[in-house]
C-alpha cells in the first residue's frame, strides 16, 4: 500500500511539472507573438505572422512527436517548434529580423519570413544527418495548403520503410517505418485543391498521416461559412470516416482551449496512426486569434463585438490557466511568477537577437565609413562624397542595401579619378559581392560533392549492332537500377500494372512488387508531393507525370516547394526527386502542349533534361541517381518505338548535364534544338544538304543548365548564323536559349545574320496530323527557315523558291 501511495505521489508530481512546463512554454510563445508584432510595427522587422491562440493545441501535439517523425506545417506553429526543442526565442527573433547567419537563424539563414520553420537534415557538406536522432520539420512555404502534397510523401515513406525489409538497414532514416508525418493547416486553407487531393491520397494509401486543422473561424477576414461545406471540415470529411468494412480516416474533434481533451485526443490519435498506419484528422475547433491574421491589418475590422469578446473569454492560455488553478496544480502566485519570468526571458532573448543582428549588419558600415571619409579628402568631388558619407553616418541602423548604395554613389563621383582609397573601396565592394552572393543567392542547386554537375560522363558501350525499341532501352536500364538500388521506387498514372502507357516499365511491377512500381490516382500535385516527401526521407523516388501537359497540375508544387527547398533552407534540406514525363507531340489541344518557357521560368532549382532518344534519357536517369539534385526529364514521345542500339552497360552510362552534342558538323549555319523537335531537324538537315547548305546540328540535350561550356558559341565562330527550333510558343524556350547564347555567352559578336527562332503557333495545337503539321514546326518550316537565312546572306546562290 505504501509503495502504491508513493508511486501515486510521484506520478502526480511529474504530471504537475509537465503541466507547468507546458504553461511556461505557452506563455513564452505568447510573449513572442506580442513582442514580435511590436517589432514589426516599430519597423525593426518587415512582416509578422504569429501563432498566438494555437499554443495549447500545439503543446498537446508536441507530446506525441518523437525522434524521426516529420512535420509539414502551417506558418503559425511556433509553439510546437519550441515544445519539441527545435526553436529558441532568440532564433525566432533572428528569423524575424532576417539574420543571414545560419548559426543564428538555422531554419533559413534569413531567407524565409518569420513563422516559417525548418530543421536541418543535412551536414554542412550536404550529406545526410541521422534523422532518427532528431525531431524533423520540413521547410515551410507560404502558399496555402502547399505543404499538403509533401506531407503525403513524408507519411508514405514510413509505409515503404515498414513493408520493405531491404530498407530496414537505413537506420539513419527510419525505425522500420514507425515514424508519423504530422501536418498542420489553418481551417480556411482546407478550401484549397491541394488539401483535398492530399487528404484523398492519404486515405487511399493508408499511411501514418496525422492532419491537424487549426480552426479559428476565419480565413483572414472571410468567415468559415463561406469557406467550408457544412461550416465544418470534420463534418465535410465525415464520409471518409473508416468503419469495420472499409478503410479510411479516423476523425477526432476537440477544442483548442481544452488542455485535458487535447492531450487525450492527440495521445489516442497518434498511437493509432503510428501503430496501425491509419491516417487521422484532428479538427481543433474554437481556436482564438488574439492579434488577428498578421501585422498587415486589424481583426477589429471584420469581427463582431461578440466574437471579439469570445476571443478574450476563450483565449486558450487563459483557459489553461483556469484549468491549472481549478485542478490545484499551482496557485495564482506561482503562475504569476511563471508569467513574469516568461516575459522577462522573451524580452532578454529578443534584445540579444537584435544586438547580434545589428552587430553583424553594422560590420559593413563600420568597414566602409573610413574609406568614404578618405575618398572625400582625395577627390575633386569631395563635397559630394562627404555628403554621402555623412548621410550614411546619420542612418540609425544602416542595412547592407544602404551601405552598397552609398559606396556605388561615391565611386561614381570618382569615375575619372584614381587614388589609393578608391582602390581600397573597389576591392571591398568586390569582396562584399562574393559574401552577399552567399548570403542571399547560394544553394539554388546542390553545392555538395554529390551535385549532378560533378557526375562524370560515361558513354554507353555496345557489343554488336543489336537494335531494340527505345522503350526497351529504358526498361532494361530501369531494371538494372532497381536491382542495384533498393531505395529507388517509381509510381504514377498507369505506371504499375501495365508498365506505363508506353510500356517502358513493362513487367517491372511483377518483378519488383507493387510497393516499388505503383499505380496512383489521377492526382498530379500529390504525385509530385509524395515524391518530395519520400526524397526528404532518404528514398529515391521517380515520379511519373503521364504527359507534359499534365505537369501544369503539379507546377505550383514544383515551383513553390521542390525548386526552392535547398535554397530556402540555405543547404539545410534537400529532396532529390526525379520527375519523369513525356512530350511533346500527341493529338489535339489538350495533349500536345509544350509549355517549356513556363516550366523553365518557374522551376529554377530543378534541372530540366530534354533527351532526343531513350538511350540519352537513360543516361540522364543514371546521372541523376548518382546526384542529390531534383530534376525533370522529358522523354520524346515519338521515340518509344524507334529502334536504338542496345547498350551493354545498362545502369552505368551517364549523360552529363548542361553539355550539348554536335551530331553533325557543318560550316554554313548552326541549328539548335532539343527533344522531339530535334529529330525533325535531323531529317530537315538531310534535305538542306541536298541544296548545298552545310548545317552544324546541335542537340541542346539539357535546358537547365544550358550549354555550360559555350559549345554553341564556338560553333557560331565558324558558321556566323543561328537558327533555334522548338515547339513551345513564340518567345518561350527559344527566347531563353537566345538569351543564353547571345547575351550570356556573348554569341552575338560572331553573327553575320539575324538569328531566327522557329516555334509553334501561339495557339494550342489543332487535332489530327494536319493540326499538328500546321500548328508546330515541321520538316518544311525548318527547311524554309534555314534556307531564308542563307538566302538573305547570299541571294544569288539561294534564290527564292516559293
Amino acid at each position: 500500500m505504501a509503495k502504491s501511495q508513493a508511486t501515486t505521489i510521484s506520478v502526480d508530481k511529474k504530471y504537475k511539472e509537465e503541466v507547468l512546463n507546458d504553461f511556461r512554454t505557452a506563455r513564452v510563445s505568447r510573449e513572442v507573438s506580442l513582442m514580435g508584432r511590436r517589432e514589426v510595427l516599430s519597423g525593426k522587422a518587415k512582416f509578422g505572422i504569429f501563432g498566438d491562440g494555437k499554443e495549447v493545441a500545439q503543446l498537446a501535439m508536441a507530446k506525441q512527436f518523437k525522434n524521426g517523425d516529420f512535420r509539414s506545417g502551417y506558418y503559425r506553429d511556433q509553439t510546437f517548434m519550441m515544445a519539441i526543442g527545435a526553436l529558441t526565442v532568440k532564433q525566432y527573433f533572428a528569423a524575424l529580423y532576417a539574420h543571414t547567419d545560419i548559426e543564428k537563424e538555422p531554419a533559413s539563414g534569413g531567407r524565409q519570413m518569420g513563422g516559417h520553420f525548418a530543421t536541418r537534415s543535412l551536414n554542412t557538406d550536404g550529406s545526410w544527418k541521422n534523422l532518427m536522432e532528431q525531431k524533423n520539420s520540413s521547410a515551410d512555404i507560404s502558399p496555402t495548403a502547399g505543404q499538403m502534397p509533401r506531407l503525403v510523401g513524408l507519411a508514405l515513406a514510413s509505409k515503404v520503410y515498414r513493408k520493405s525489409e531491404a530498407l530496414h538497414g537505413m537506420t539513419n532514416f527510419t525505425n522500420k517505418g514507425n515514424e508519423v508525418a504530422f501536418g498542420t493547416i489553418g481551417d480556411a486553407s482546407t478550401s484549397e485543391g491541394p488539401f483535398w487531393e492530399s487528404i484523398n491520397a492519404a486515405g487511399v494509401l493508408q499511411i501514418p498521416f496525422a492532419m491537424s486543422v487549426w480552426d479559428d473561424g476565419f480565413g483572414i477576414s472571410v468567415a468559415r461559412k463561406h469557406q467550408t461545406t457544412k461550416d465544418s471540415i470534420s463534418d465535410a470529411l465525415s464520409g471518409m470516416q473508416r468503419d469495420k468494412k472499409t478503410p479510411g480516416y479516423e476523425i477526432f474533434v476537440t477544442k483548442g482551449w481544452d488542455y485535458p481533451s487535447l492531450c487525450e485526443t492527440y495521445e489516442k490519435a497518434i498511437k493509432l496512426c503510428r501503430d496501425e498506419h491509419v491516417p487521422v484528422l484532428i479538427h481543433v475547433k474554437e481556436v482564438n486569434q488574439p492579434q488577428g491574421h498578421s501585422t498587415s491589418g486589424s481583426h477589429e475590422r471584420y469581427k463582431s463585438e461578440e466574437r471579439l469578446k469570445w476571443e478574450v473569454e476563450y483565449d486558450c492560455i487563459e483557459k489553461f490557466r483556469a484549468f491549472i488553478l481549478e485542478s490545484d496544480i499551482a496557485t495564482n502566485e506561482e503562475l504569476e511568477v511563471i508569467e513574469k519570468a516568461a516575459k522577462k526571458e522573451v524580452s532578454s532573448q529578443k534584445r540579444e537577437a537584435w544586438t547580434e543582428f545589428l552587430a553583424d549588419l553594422n560590420q559593413s558600415a563600420i568597414a566602409v565609413q573610413p574609406m568614404l571619409d578618405a575618398l572625400a579628402t582625395e577627390s575633386s568631388n569631395g563635397a559630394f562624397i562627404k555628403k554621402i558619407a555623412d548621410d550614411l553616418k546619420s542612418e540609425m541602423n544602416p542595412i547592407r542595401k544602404d551601405v552598397i548604395s552609398a559606396t556605388k554613389k561615391a565611386l561614381r563621383h570618382m569615375r575619372t579619378e584614381t587614388s589609393a582609397s578608391k582602390t581600397e573601396l573597389l576591392n571591398w565592394l568586390k569582396a562584399s559581392e562574393v559574401v552577399n552572393e552567399d548570403r542571399y543567392s547560394s544553394h539554388l542547386y546542390s553545392q555538395s560533392d554529390q551535385s549532378a554537375m560533378n557526375v562524370a560522363a560515361v558513354p554507353p558501350t555496345y557489343d554488336g549492332d543489336d537494335m531494340i525499341d527505345g522503350r526497351l532501352v529504358l526498361r532494361e536500364n530501369f531494371d538494372k537500377i532497381f536491382t542495384n538500388m533498393p531505395e529507388v521506387l517509381t509510381y504514377g498514372e498507369d505506371t504499375g500494372k501495365i508498365g506505363g502507357v508506353n510500356q517502358s516499365m513493362e513487367g517491372m511491377q511483377e518483378k519488383f512488387g507493387e510497393l516499388r512500381v505503383a499505380d496512383t490516382g489521377i492526382r498530379e500535385a500529390t504525385i509530385i508531393g509524395q515524391g518530395i516527401g519520400m526524397a526528404m526521407r532518404g528514398l529515391r523516388p521517380i515520379a511519373e507525370i503521364q504527359y507534359l501537359d499534365y505537369l501544369l497540375y503539379g507546377i505550383q508544387i514544383m515551383s513553390d516547394d521542390l525548386a526552392t527547398v535547398h535554397y530556402r533552407t540555405k543547404g539545410g534540406q534537400k529532396a532529390p526527386l526525379i520527375i519523369r514525363t513525356r512530350g511533346h507531340r500527341l493529338e489535339g489541344v489538350w495533349h500536345s502542349g509544350s509549355p517549356m518557357g513556363m516550366i523553365l521560368n518557374s522551376i529554377r532549382g530543378i534541372h530540366v533534361c530534354t533527351p532526343r532518344n531513350m538511350t540519352k534519357a537513360a543516361g540522364f536517369y543514371n546521372t541523376l541517381l548518382k546526384s542529390d539534385d531534383p530534376a525533370l526529364v522529358i522523354e520524346p514521345l515519338n521515340g518509344y518505338r524507334i529502334k536504338e542500339k542496345k547498350p551493354t552497360n545498362f545502369g552505368e552510362f551517364c549523360e552529363p548535364l548542361g553539355t550539348p552534342e554536335i551530331t553533325q558538323e557543318g560550316t554554313d549555319l548552326t541549328l539548335v534544338s532539343y527533344g522531339a523537335t530535334f529529330n525533325l531537324c535531323t531529317l530537315a538537315v538531310k534535305e538542306l544538304a541536298a541544296v548545298g547548305i552545310s548545317v552544324e546540328l546541335i542537340d541542346a540535350q539539357c535546358l537547365l543548365p544550358f550549354d555550360i561550356n559555350g559549345m554553341i558559341t564556338e560553333s557560331l565562330k565558324k558558321t556566323n548564323k543561328l537558327v533555334i527550333v522548338d515547339e513551345d510558343y513564340e518567345s518561350g524556350a527559344t527566347a531563353y536559349m537566345l538569351d543564353q547564347i547571345l547575351v550570356k555567352q556573348k554569341g552575338y559578336y560572331h553573327l553575320d545574320s539575324e538569328p531566327i527562332t522557329l516555334t509553334a503557333k501561339d495557339h494550342r495545337p489543332a487535332y489530327g496530323t494536319d493540326g499538328d503539321y500546321f500548328s508546330k514546326p515541321s520538316i518544311e518550316t525548318i527547311f524554309d527557315g534555314v534556307y531564308d537565312v542563307m538566302k538573305e546572306s547570299n541571294p544569288t546562290e539561294y534564290p527564292e523558291i516559293y
